[in-house]
């Protein structure tokens, strides 16, 4: 089978990291092993398209030029009010060929505001035009049954290579070495540093974690743009406590996750966040926020705590907790890594996909 695929929100060659980016090359480069051939017919983004009426031209010549190609099959990956698909319908209508959306996001309270009107609307017509929009979202699931027939959707639970998080506890204890953790358990973040919730976050555990009077560790993976600005907060209220890593490349974060005893981040209106999947596939327990799609990637109470968002009390509770029981820690942790690999396996999840795909190339035919 082949696939013209198309990222509108964020094209596969982005250089910035993130959750989204992370689904969409596994996705793509588990159909590749399966042996379909996928095409990217387009590296247009779309990102605040609505509000850019000089791209507007740019984006009917990629359809026009997206039109073209030969495949079995156009598949758009993440597609919503911000990022519409005005190149997909398109071109696959064109093509001739199943039109189908992968993370498609239907939210009618966009359709309130003016300044978003437009690319609801966009993002409306992209999904009815769809043969069968994919959602890894449950939320999502429910706001596009208001739009879709049942027969027209599919979901697919959110995964990750479980491989590529295994545990490795002589890594981990050459990292603690290097971190100077000592005796000292180790409390691990790992986020963006973008100017927006994820720093929100950081901020809120950083300033939270201050109020812990015990000793341990915080270990801050990632890089951005507010990272000077935490580096001086952590320096107010966990000093000599805290230890910035940088950015690091993501076949090497399975050793900064052995090396740690808890993963704590906020998780501010998370959608999913892909390192709860991570840290859970490597055998740490988890303290997160009970809000977005954070439930939907742990088991609350046997790999996760879960706690009110801004209930400083409740999440303290909950990092004190699991920091007081090794037992506790273990028991979760070994119920994280089973968890996971039963349930969050991208190999697995995705086979859903290729599934559906190969039977709208086989009803097309």
């Amino acid at each position: 089978m082949k696939l013209a695929f198309y990222a509108p929100f964020k094209p596969l060659d982005h250089p910035r990291p993130s959750g989204d980016l992370t689904t969409a090359l596994g996705l793509t480069r588990f159909l590749t092993a399966r042996g379909h051939n996928v095409e990217v017919a387009s590296g247009f983004r779309a990102r605040n398209l609505t509000s850019k009426p000089w791209l507007w031209l740019s984006a009917a010549m990629e359809a026009v030029k997206a039109g073209q190609i030969r495949a079995d099959v156009w598949l758009t990956h993440h597609a919503y009010y911000k990022s519409p698909d005005v190149i997909g319908p398109w071109a696959s209508k064109r093509m001739g060929v199943p039109y189908a959306i992968f993370q498609g996001i239907y939210s009618t309270k966009r359709r309130k505001s003016f300044s978003t009107r437009l690319g609801f609307e966009l993002n409306r017509l992209s999904l009815l035009a769809a043969d069968v929009v994919f959602s890894n979202r449950r939320l999502d699931m429910e706001n596009l049954r208001r739009l879709l027939p049942e027969k027209r959707l599919c979901y697919v639970a959110p995964g990750i290579d479980p491989g590529a998080f295994t545990r490795d506890p002589e890594a981990g204890e050459k990292l603690r070495v290097s971190w100077g953790a000592g005796e000292r358990p180790v409390i691990l973040s790992v986020a963006m540093f973008r100017n927006d919730v994820k720093s929100q976050g950081l901020r809120y555990l950083i300033t939270s974690l201050g109020r812990l009077d015990r000793d341990f560790l915080l270990v801050l993976a990632g890089d951005g743009e507010t990272r000077r600005e935490l580096e001086a907060l952590a320096g107010v209220h966990l000093p000599g406590r805290t230890v910035f890593l940088g950015q690091i490349p993501r076949q090497k974060l399975y050793e900064v996750y052995s090396g740690a005893d808890l993963f704590v981040f906020p998780g501010i209106r998370e959608s999913l966040g892909m390192v709860y999947l991570e840290a859970q596939a490597s055998g740490v327990p988890v303290v997160a926020f009970d809000n977005g799609g954070i439930p939907e990637v742990t088991r609350p109470g046997e790999t996760a705590l879960l706690t009110p968002p801004f209930d400083d009390d409740a999440f303290l509770h909950a990092v004190s907790t699991l920091l007081d029981s090794p037992d506790m820690r273990r028991t979760m942790a070994e119920a994280a890594a089973k968890y996971v690999r039963e349930c969050h396996d991208a190999a697995a999840n995705f086979s859903v996909v290729e599934e559906r795909l190969l039977e709208l190339a086989r009803g097309h035919a």
